[in-house]
Order: structure tokens, then sequence, then C-alpha cells
């Protein structure tokens, strides 16, 4: 298939391109390099030894977005692109509604106009809320705790309510738990520009010394240690997560969980991490941060029993392989 993938740069789309490609699919990227970096591209090729078709665009823009699906036969779209921190979204929830609902409602708005049967959505568990774990699909939803979570549950609905009044188009909705890792060539990883938002890139700079110490936020979560518990997933197991799913889904709406079902807590993911590695990480406790909850970890069975997919990397897989790309990166 012709898949147009949005956000194609960035930490998860980036390891998608590489399975798709993997899996004899033809990738259109479209990426406006907010945080992600043009060298991926190249890096792409040298794992895949194919160059993805590359567009320079912000998918909120219709008028280059329609040219993409003008210049290409698209099949499916897997829809990365968005604004992605917790934190950020709190301070600033007018960026993150336009920029992650529009870029939704320009890419369903393409797929209806031009035909494309295929829409797989990364979406979030934050779209649960506070919530018991594990968390299952059929679950009800709560509010969520910060827009960037009520930005994932809107799309959702947009997404569901186009295609039942569409029946040639099929959304898969993805509601990932914790991506961590990096490819096992070291080439590609997570690379956020500025500071980092997520831990894990946050604890590879600490180490690499880049960063002077980890500010672990909460220790009075009613968890194992007091530290926030979350499903950390290798990044390429979830990218193989996106394929199963853009080939499987024929018809209506399906959404899935993926994640491992098994919740470590921070201090269990940076011991780990110090012990795999053989390297200290520095860390201080400080205060909880807005938007954020004590534990959260998935029911995958669904995505088991209708893709045939699960998780196989483990937690050592997912520190060793995140440390390789710090190392390797310059």
């Amino acid at each position: 298939m012709n898949i147009l993938v949005t956000g194609g740069l960035g930490f998860i789309g980036s390891h998608t391109v590489v399975e798709l490609i993997k899996n004899n699919h033809t990738v259109i990227i479209a990426d406006n390099l907010i945080n992600s970096k043009i060298e991926v591209l190249d890096k792409l090729s040298t794992i895949t030894g194919i160059r993805p078709t590359f567009y320079q665009i912000d998918v909120t823009d219709e008028q280059a977005v329609e040219s993409i699906f003008n210049n290409h036969k698209i099949d499916g779209v897997i829809h990365f692109a968005g604004l992605k921190a917790v934190g950020e979204s709190v301070e600033k929830p007018l960026q993150y509604y336009y920029n992650n609902l529009v870029s939704t409602m320009v890419l369903s708005k393409m797929c209806v106009k031009y035909g494309v049967g295929k829409f797989v959505f990364s979406s979030s568990a934050t779209v649960y809320g506070d919530q018991l774990s594990p968390l299952k699909e059929d679950m009800e939803l709560k509010q969520t705790t910060n827009p960037y979570g009520e930005t994932k549950a809107i799309s959702e609905r947009i997404l569901t309510d186009t295609a039942n009044a569409n029946d040639g188009l099929a959304v898969s909705i993805l509601r990932y738990f914790n991506p961590v890792g990096a490819h096992e060539s070291g080439l590609i990883g997570e690379d956020p520009n500025g500071i980092p938002n997520n831990l894990m890139p946050f604890v590879t700079k600490v180490a690499k010394g880049q960063l002077s110490k980890l500010s672990v936020f909460g220790n009075d979560y009613d968890t194992i240690d007091g530290t926030g518990v979350r499903d950390y997933i290798h990044v390429v197991d979830l990218a193989k997560g996106h394929v199963k799913a853009i080939e499987k889904n024929e018809s209506g709406v399906k959404i899935y969980n993926l994640g491992t079902g098994q919740g470590t807590s921070v201090l269990e993911l940076v011991n780990a991490f110090m012990k795999a590695n053989n390297i200290e990480v520095p860390y201080e406790i400080v205060g909880r941060r807005p938007g954020d909850i004590g534990s959260c970890f998935a029911d995958p069975s669904k995505a088991e029993q209708e893709l045939g997919w699960k998780a196989d990397l483990t937690i050592e897989d997912m520190v060793q392989d995140a440390w390789r790309f710090e190392m390797n990166n310059k």
C-alpha cells in the first residue's frame, strides 16, 4: 500500500516507517520538523535502503495536505503528527486544541474526498482519565486530566463519527501507553528538540552528562515505591502494532490498547537503566506534575486476539537500546 505517515520523522513515526518499509509498503512522510529532525530521513534510508518521499508541511494546512493527495494515490494514513507534552498542554491549551484537532479534521476530510480506505490514529492512554488499571478498550472514557488527553479523546470522536458517516473509511484507534527504547541500529530513537518531556530521554541525557540530574515528579502516589507507575512499551513493538492495524482493518472503527500489560514505576525504570548500562543517574524527588496520575497500565489482550500483536521486548531491551541510541547520537 501507499501509506501517508504524518509526523513520520518523529520518535514513533520514524520507527513505524521502518516497519512499513520492511513489510513492502511505500511510505510518504509529512512532517513540519517542530519536534523532529531532517537528518532522520537519511537514517531511514540507511536502515531500510529506501528513501521515503518527504514533504515538509504542517498538516493543519489543508492546501498543503491536499497537494499530497493529488500527487499520490494514498491507500492509508497513519496520523502521528501532534503536540504531545502533558505539562505543556496545561500551559498552552489553545495551541494543543488547534494543532491536534485541526490536523485530524483536515486528514479526515481528505480521506473522504479522495476515497482513502484506511486511517490509523495515534491515540493515548490519557483518554481513560484517572481510572483503575488495567485499562480496557470498552471502559467509559472519563474526563481526561489535561488538554493533551482531551485532544486525543475529541480526535477519536471526530474519526468515529466520520467513519460512521462514510462506509468506505475504516479507522483503527491505537491507545498507547509509554513508548521508550530505540531501533537496534542505534540510528533512530527519541531525540526531542529542547528540554525533554518524556522520562527516558531525560534519563539518557543525565547519564550522558548533558543534564545534571533527573527530576522525579512525586513520590507520594499509592504505588510500589510512591513514584508514578506506567506501562512502558518498546517503540519497535509499538511500530509493529501500527503495521498490523493498517493491514488488518477493513471496516468500521476498531480501538486497541498497545501496551505490555505490566506496570513499572519511575524508580524501577531508572534502576533498570543504571543496572543494565552500568552507569549512575542522579535524581531528585520534586513535586507532582499537573495533569499526571498515579498508575496507568493496559489490558492489551484485544490487540493480541484481533491483530495477532503483542509486545515482545523487555524493560532491559528498552533501556539498553535507548542508551545505545544516546551514545550514537551526537
